[in-house]
């Protein structure tokens, strides 16, 4: 086969002589190294057309030199590397490289209290382009956690008092009768409203490294309420004590991942958002945060 004469269809001149922005392909299966485990990932690989008198770009090419990735464990630098492999194979044609891997990091993530422990997943994209030999890599990640309304939780606790009132209005106060009241229905009448949110994080890294697990743990540390995965009933109390010690509207967890962020010397600039999935309203409650973006 190698030895036949085969037509080459993208070497010819194009009819309508034009630039393109970007060209490529999209959802290229394969694995990746990272923290010492295989990873299954999708790919996002492309360059421009800057000569637009060429039909098209070489796609082969740039399927092949992902290989690479296969084999070495995820980095800036080896993403670096395989832009600038992009650009080697297009000499003449581009001068602009762009990369995009998504894949699910898993954590094993210890219980609150008990010795059980079990996996989370986290959404991950990472976006590297090279231009004009100017490279950038942005980290995304998505990061679960549960948020309870502070509005919500001041108008439980005014029922409780009321109803507290009422209870015990005309007798006089018994220790042993209020705390079997305090831990009844009939005593506590409301409780807030809470919700499972998300942080989506986007940052510019400075460095060479990746530090995707580091970054995980700085926001679900300044966040406080990290959803759990294997729990027994000890865990899911201290779970409620980390909700009523960290209520939240969206603009506090906004805040409380920004400071985070700015103490990570490894991030050049982030833009956040914050998504609380309402469980009072129909509707999200959103916050957005942006450092040097």
């Amino acid at each position: 086969m190698t030895s036949l004469n085969l037509p080459d269809v993208a070497a010819q001149s194009s009819q309508q002589a034009m630039p393109l922005d970007w060209v490529g392909m999209c959802g290229i299966a394969l694995p990746l190294l990272l923290d010492g485990q295989s990873v299954t990932a999708y790919a996002d690989a492309g360059v421009n057309l800057g000569d637009g008198a060429s039909r098209g770009i070489h796609m082969s090419r740039l399927y092949l030199a992902l290989e690479a990735l296969e084999h070495q464990p995820l980095s800036p630098a080896l993403l670096l590397q395989t832009l600038e492999r992009f650009l080697a194979s297009h000499t003449g044609l581009s001068n602009s490289a762009y990369l995009r891997l998504s894949f699910d990091h898993l954590l094993k993530r210890a219980a609150l209290v008990s010795p059980l422990a079990g996996w989370k997943r986290y959404p991950v994209s990472l976006d590297a382009k090279l231009e004009n030999e100017m490279f950038h890599v942005e980290l995304s990640v998505h990061i679960p956690y549960s948020s309870t309304c502070p509005c919500s939780a001041a108008l439980a606790r005014q029922l409780i008092q009321e109803r507290f009132d009422e209870e015990f209005a005309d007798q006089p106060l018994n220790r042993d009768r209020i705390r079997q009241w305090l831990g009844s229905s009939e005593g506590i009448v409301a409780t807030p409203h809470s919700q499972r949110s998300t942080a989506k994080l986007q940052v510019r890294l400075s460095g060479r490294e990746l530090q995707l697990s580091d970054l995980i743990d700085k926001a679900e540390a300044a966040l406080g309420t990290a959803v759990q995965t294997a729990v027994k009933r000890a865990d899911e109390q201290a779970f409620a004590l980390a909700n009523g010690q960290n209520l939240m509207f969206c603009e506090d967890a906004a805040r409380r991942l920004h400071v985070a962020l700015r103490q990570l010397a490894w991030v050049e600039g982030f833009n956040l958002r914050v998504e609380h999935a309402e469980s009072l309203h129909a509707h999200d409650a959103v916050a957005v945060s942006r450092y040097r973006w």
